[in-house]
């Protein structure tokens, strides 16, 4: 996690002061719980909230004593006893570390998740005004890099939306599946903490009881939910890589907008890179590689090690962080994406008309040829074009073959755009789920 690809609200849910707080509302929320059944007195939970509430934990303080007693919850309830005096020692009863550690990650990831969230709907919005906008922009569809039939560059952008959609799902999914809190002290059974304290907290907190712990929460949880991360960043490169390709010179149909003053290159005045796509690029990797660490940590010895806990420290930051900017990032370029229509038609036309071989395929199947015969007849009249020897409709007008079963104006009438794109609006109604002419 470091500033150039953080973003502070993010960031703000990893800090360590954030950290310390949460910690101290899950002590205060557990006295409070063993308060009102009777366990502790009520005057000791009324202290470490009137106390803790409003404090300012002193991170070098914590850190200071962590050296000392190499434990990092204890130096936090060391100092949270320097804070509330005598009353703390009612505080962590019956509980044990992972109580603390693990209920605070998951409610770190759930606001993660809640961010994540917002900026998918962010990018969800722009991409729906840009489809909209370019629903009947036609362009080349392309298959192996290659020239295959027409769509509309809306169509493009009608699919990255359902992607993400679908990504937003996952997010939402993965976050209630991180959704619980779990203190149920040493081993998970209970022994010296009522699990109506657990129910209290996990209340209090927004989150559920995890049905059963074995000291720690079960990490195949924060597997599926780093996993989706990966997932949803592969979509993020995904959309990159298709700008990166449509802002090639020799293609040109749409580019990253390029500000005033903006500079592409240290050599080449006339640059004007990419790089915002293949940043995003290099990004997706970064949390798609977090996610197999988070599997591996599913595999604990007995009831509990730590030997998930260095890896969580890192890729809990690391991975929502990066993911925040990456769509963010996205949500920007594709707010502010230029769009070339008349490039989008020059390279319709650079095939001479090859883009309608498979409807003049049908059609001469259509007339009685058998579908070997008219993919022959077709296609050697193509690979002419294809080699730049002329116009593939003027061959086939030519071709005594193919004119023994099509007239020229039933030629003609096959190279027709708008066969193409006659069903753009069911696919926008699909998606979109509503009529195709509004946005």
């Amino acid at each position: 996690m470091i500033p150039r690809y953080s973003r502070p609200e993010m960031a703000a849910i990893w800090s360590q002061e954030t950290k310390f707080r949460i910690w101290f509302e899950i002590e205060a929320h557990a006295l409070s719980a063993m308060a009102d059944i009777g366990l502790v007195p009520q005057s000791a939970a009324d202290t470490v909230w009137a106390k803790g509430r409003d404090a300012k934990f002193d991170v070098e303080r914590i850190d200071a004593i962590e050296r000392e007693v190499k434990h990092d919850v204890i130096a936090f309830l060391t100092h949270l006893a320097e804070i509330v005096g005598p009353e703390s020692r009612f505080v962590h009863q019956g509980l044990t570390s992972s109580d603390i550690l693990d209920t605070c990650f998951n409610v770190q990831l759930v606001r993660a998740a809640d961010i994540l969230l917002a900026d998918i709907d962010a990018l969800l919005a722009a991409l729906k005004r840009r489809a909209f906008e370019h629903k009947d922009t036609v362009t080349i569809g392309r298959s192996h890099g290659i020239h295959a039939e027409p769509t509309t560059f809306g169509v493009k952008l009608a699919y990255a939306y359902a992607e993400f959609a679908r990504a937003r799902r996952r997010i939402h999914d993965a976050r209630e599946e991180v959704a619980t809190a779990a203190l149920s002290g040493a081993v998970g059974t209970f022994a010296n903490i009522d699990p109506r304290v657990e129910e209290k907290v996990a209340h209090a907190l927004g989150l559920r009881v995890e049905p059963v712990s074995t000291q720690i929460i079960p990490r195949d949880r924060h597997a599926m939910y780093f996993a989706t991360l990966g997932v949803v960043a592969s979509s993020v490169e995904r959309l990159a890589t298709e700008i990166r390709h449509l802002q090639r010179t020799e293609v040109l149909e749409a580019e990253e907008y390029f500000s005033p003053g903006q500079k592409g290159s240290s050599a080449m005045p006339h640059k004007r890179n990419p790089v915002l796509s293949e940043n995003l690029t290099g990004l997706a990797r970064l949390v798609r590689g977090m996610a197999l660490p988070a599997m591996e940590n599913v595999a604990l010895w007995h009831e509990r090690d730590i030997s998930h806990s260095a890896v969580e420290r890192m890729i809990g930051p690391d991975a929502t962080v990066t993911l925040d900017f990456a769509l963010a990032r996205l949500t920007g370029v594709i707010d502010r994406l230029v769009v070339y229509p008349e490039n989008m038609q020059r390279n319709l036309d650079l095939l001479g008309g090859l883009m309608h071989s498979q409807r003049v395929m049908l059609a001469l199947i259509d007339k009685g040829s058998s579908r070997e015969n008219a993919y022959a007849l077709v296609q050697r009249n193509a690979m002419r074009t294809w080699r730049g020897e002329g116009d593939f409709l003027g061959f086939l007008k030519a071709d005594a073959d193919v004119r023994t079963l099509m007239t020229e104006t039933e030629l003609g009438a096959l190279f027709d755009l708008g066969y193409h794109t006659k069903h753009v609006d069911t696919i926008f109604h699909r998606v979109f789920g509503i009529a195709a002419g509004g946005a």
